[in-house]
């Protein structure tokens, strides 16, 4: 007896596919498939969702994160830092702060 099995190369996916697309193309992914895209553990979602860096989209009972919010957020973590402000220096004409008569500064500073 001889058992040949039909295979479909367009329905099958390798674990790379499965990381790379999780969810095909739906729109809104449970936390397990919004793991599996940014390839951390679903306790890390769960985690990121409390600290308000993901937003969650909740229907009925259920929580699902969109394909959208997954991408800003890592569009967020790729752009830098913004660089630290800082006051513009002005010279200050040190001799002018002080009197000629006391060596000190006038009143009121």
């Amino acid at each position: 007896m001889v058992v040949t099995i039909a295979h479909r190369e367009d329905t099958v996916r390798t674990d790379s596919e499965q990381q790379a697309d999780p969810g095909g193309d739906r729109l809104l992914l449970t936390t397990e498939e919004a793991a599996d895209g940014l390839l951390v553990g679903r306790t890390t979602v769960y985690a990121l969702i409390k600290e308000g860096q993901l937003r969650p989209v909740h229907i009925g009972r259920s929580c699902r994160i969109s394909r959208a919010e997954l991408e800003r957020y890592v569009r967020r973590l790729d752009t830098p830092p913004p660089a630290p402000r800082t006051r513009p220096r002005i010279p200050v004409d040190q001799p002018a702060l002080f009197t000629a008569s006391s060596g000190r500064p006038p009143v009121g500073c």
